[in-house]
């Protein structure tokens, strides 16, 4: 299963909200989630993350989408994945 980082639309019709989860890469937007990861609200501006289950599936290869890729970079998880993957690269 390739996992992929995306955001799972919910809220009433005019009012989105949605879902920043882990689904298989092959199912569709709505679909069963693997991992539920946090939310976002767009008319807020209001987004939640939990940095630790985030950063976990980042490490195990989850490959997130455009937008899931800018939020994570809002609060700071795609630098410091990319901050402890150049620590733990070996020197030569």
């Amino acid at each position: 299963m390739a996992a992929k980082i995306r955001l799972k639309r919910t809220g009433r019709r005019g009012q989105a909200s949605f879902r920043l989860v882990v689904v298989d890469e092959d199912k569709p937007r709505d679909t069963w989630v693997v991992d539920d990861l946090g939310a976002y609200n767009p008319r807020t501006e209001e987004l939640s993350v939990d940095n630790g289950r985030a950063l976990t599936w980042l490490k195990l290869g989850a490959q997130p989408t455009q937008t899931a890729r800018m939020l994570l970079s809002k609060v700071g998880l795609m630098a410091q994945l990319a901050s402890q993957r150049r620590s733990s690269a070996p020197s030569p």
